[in-house]
């Protein structure tokens, strides 16, 4: 399967995985090994990423061999989500950052216009930021103006495994976008994110959903396929639809 390009690099794998809610650092990293990818997402609010005395996920995976993704879950305005992404950068050199602003604590649905403001000022101070962002056309166009090195449109609310929601609103993001479409959020079980590959998207975020499985690891195995075998289906071409049967042996030449 050919690679994914963020942000000028390539990846092999284009299902990217959270890092919490597991119950701890081991199972976090036996479910990342186990989907084989290449990015994994840190809520730098959550994580410890400085205190050397407690444990740390850097203990349990490399970050020269899996790139961390520092995102700002847990942010409700921009100063916050700027905040938070200028610490990752001075504590780990982290470039690549993943923008979440959350509008509020019940729905977590994203504040676009905070998302706006924030984006504008990280990109002038050199961040990559790919973005978590509703399923508007219209916003992620905006936000690909702007300079997003990624459109993360959320495929229904986060956690709830509700699946994509809008399937027409995440078609219409990739066939506008020039940049990666990658859906976040929502995903609760492999068909979910085979449908999100098969609707063209670049790549699927999961993090509950594997977190969250009765076997974490054997739901990060399964979410690996999921990806590959929905972007192989993308990329074959799906059949047309019919009103009518179509017989699938030949009528031709048939024993009377």
């Amino acid at each position: 399967m050919e690679e994914l390009i963020i942000a000028g690099k390539k990846y092999k794998s284009r299902l990217i995985l959270g890092t919490g809610k597991y119950k701890d650092f081991k199972q976090t990293a036996d479910a990342i090994h186990k989907a084989e990818v290449d990015i994994v997402t840190v809520a730098v609010r959550r994580v410890n990423i400085t205190n050397t005395k407690e444990p740390m996920l850097v203990d349990f995976l490399d970050p020269k061999k899996i790139t961390y993704l520092p995102n700002t879950a847990g942010c409700f305005n921009s100063e916050e989500a700027l905040r938070t992404l200028r610490l990752a950068r001075d504590a780990g050199g982290w470039n690549l950052v993943k923008l979440e602003v959350l509008a509020d604590k019940e729905t977590l649905y994203p504040n676009m216009l905070e998302t706006l403001v924030a984006l504008k000022v990280l990109k002038k101070e050199k961040f990559e930021v790919m973005v978590y962002c509703s399923d508007d056309p219209l916003l992620c166009k905006q936000l690909e103006d702007l300079g997003a090195a990624a459109i993360m449109p959320l495929g229904s609310l986060i956690g709830s495994g509700q699946g994509i929601q809008n399937k027409l609103n995440i078609s219409i993001i990739k066939k506008n976008a020039k940049v990666p479409v990658i859906v976040d959020a929502g995903i609760g079980c492999a068909s979910d994110a085979s449908i999100a590959m098969e609707l063209g998207c670049d790549g699927v975020l999961i993090n509950t959903a594997v977190a969250e499985a009765k076997d974490p690891i054997l739901m990060a195995e399964a979410m690996k396929f999921a990806v590959v075998a929905g972007r192989k289906s993308f990329l074959a071409g799906r059949m047309l639809k019919k009103n009518i049967a179509n017989p699938s042996s030949p009528v031709n030449g048939l024993i009377s």
